[in-house]
């Protein structure tokens, strides 16, 4: 028989630093920020889970063209980061 989980000791993650700069979006969360509402009145009765589904197919169905200023501002997100991370270190 196995034994309790009582006796197992548990990992316990490291505590947040509340200085810590925010993580940088994905292109496809300004995206997603974009047309999230556009998407939500256009169909009223959809679940969150419905509508994030509408809008992966929305994105997989672009070009990159239409992708690249979600790609640009991803970009320059991830710059921010990079920026104000290296500032909190030194």
């Amino acid at each position: 028989m196995p034994k309790a989980a009582s006796g197992e000791k548990k990992s316990r993650r490291a505590a947040k630093d509340k200085n810590a700069p925010k993580r940088p979006l994905s292109a496809y969360m300004f995206f997603s920020k974009d047309y999230r509402e556009r998407v939500k009145t256009e169909n009223a009765d959809a679940t969150f889970g419905q509508i994030g589904k509408i809008l992966g197919e929305m994105w997989r169905s672009m070009g990159d063209d239409q992708k690249a200023p979600y790609d640009k501002k991803a970009k320059e997100d991830k710059a921010r980061y990079e920026r104000e991370k290296n500032a909190l270190k030194a």
